[in-house]
């Protein structure tokens, strides 16, 4: 029955793929938009890739150009318009570190010339 229960985990569809980072709308998480494409390692001709079980795969089993099997996933910083058919779009969440702290002034003697000042800080 468990494999019936729905996943709750935000998949960011609301995210644009233009941005390279930014705040998902629906969770709020920190996102970075990651482009993968993929290379013949043989001759270097780019291939159209997908993404399987978590994993960058080629779409065709073989290269078309030498029939080679082995390809090489290439990270590229800012996506083209040339690449985009045959690119990737992974989103990544950055985990965000809460630093949670208090703070607290002292107030001013109305009768001296005593400033304000910020007290020790306790985590």
């Amino acid at each position: 029955m468990e494999f019936f229960k729905r996943n709750h985990e935000c998949k960011h569809d609301k995210f644009p793929p233009d941005k390279d980072i930014g705040y998902c709308s629906d969770c709020g998480e920190l996102i970075e938009n990651q482009w993968f494409i993929i290379r013949c390692s043989c001759c270097g001709v780019k291939h159209k890739a997908i993404l399987k079980n978590g994993q960058i795969v080629p779409q065709e089993k073989f290269c078309h150009n030498c029939g080679s099997k082995n390809f090489i996933v290439e990270r590229v910083n800012k996506i083209n318009f040339i690449d985009i058919n045959y690119a990737v779009l992974v989103k990544t969440v950055i985990p965000v570190e809460n630093i949670r702290y208090t703070q607290s002034w002292s107030e001013p003697k109305e009768t001296s010339n005593y400033t304000r000042k910020l007290l020790q800080q306790f985590r």
